[in-house]
C-alpha cells in the first residue's frame, strides 16, 4: 500500500484555514488557474512518506508506533508562516507552516524517529528531509511564486493540540477530481492524550 504517518489538524482548525485560503484560492482560479488546491479535507502534515508499505511492515511499524507515542505528551500547534517547495522561483507545492520553531524542532525529532521505525519493519521510506507544513497547493510544472509566498505568510493562527498520529492509506487517483482518496488506518494517540 501506499501510505503515510500524518498529523491531522481538527476541523475547526482545517474550517479556520479554508477561511484564509478561500478568496486567496477563488481568486486564482478566476484568474490564472496556476494551482491545484487542496481540499480541505486532504490538510495534514506529513511525519514520514511510506510509498511501499506491505501489511506486515505496517502491523511491525504500529506496534512500534504505539510505544513510541505512548511516551510523547501532546503538542500545541500555531499555524504559521508560508513557503515554496523547492524553492520561490521554481515552486510546484505552496504551504503553510507549523510552528514555533521550538514545536517544528520537536516534529522534526518526531519524524526521525518515526522514518528510523519505518525502517526497522522493512517499510520503505520515501520522501525529502521533513519540514514541518500542510501542503495546500500544487503544480505540475514549476512556476515564480514569490508573491503566493507572501499572500500566504500572512496567516496568523490557528493553533491546536496535536493528540494523535494517524496511519493514512492514498489511492491514488480515487478521490475527487482524480485526486488521492485518503483512508485512515490506525491512530496513535499520545501519552496524556487519552482514549482515541
Amino acid at each position: 500500500m501506499r501510505a503515510f504517518l500524518a498529523i491531522v489538524p481538527p476541523q475547526e482548525v482545517v474550517a479556520e484555514v479554508e477561511q484564509f485560503l478561500r478568496p486567496r484560492r477563488d481568486s486564482d482560479q478566476q484568474h490564472h488557474r496556476d494551482w491545484r488546491w487542496t481540499l480541505p479535507e486532504q490538510l495534514h502534515v506529513t511525519l514520514v512518506f511510506l510509498p511501499e508499505l506491505t501489511e506486515t511492515a505496517a502491523d511491525q511499524l504500529l506496534e512500534a508506533g504505539s510505544v513510541w507515542a505512548a511516551r510523547r505528551e501532546p503538542l500545541p500547534v500555531r499555524v504559521q508562516g508560508a513557503g515554496a517547495f523547492p524553492a520561490p522561483d521554481r515552486a510546484r507545492v505552496l504551504w503553510l507552516g507549523v510552528g514555533p520553531e521550538d514545536t517544528a524542532a520537536e516534529l522534526r525529532r518526531w519524524a526521525r524517529a518515526l522514518r528510523d521505525a519505518a525502517g526497522h519493519a522493512g517499510a520503505v521510506v520515501g520522501g525529502t528531509p521533513f519540514s514541518p507544513h500542510l501542503t495546500v497547493a500544487r503544480s505540475g510544472r514549476p512556476k515564480r511564486a514569490g508573491r503566493w509566498v507572501q499572500t500566504l505568510d500572512t496567516v496568523d493562527g490557528p493553533e491546536f493540540t496535536v493528540s494523535e498520529v494517524v496511519l493514512v492509506e492514498s489511492h491514488l487517483g480515487e478521490g475527487p477530481g482524480r485526486r488521492p482518496r485518503y483512508e485512515v488506518r490506525a491512530r496513535l494517540p499520545l501519552g496524556g492524550a487519552g482514549p482515541p
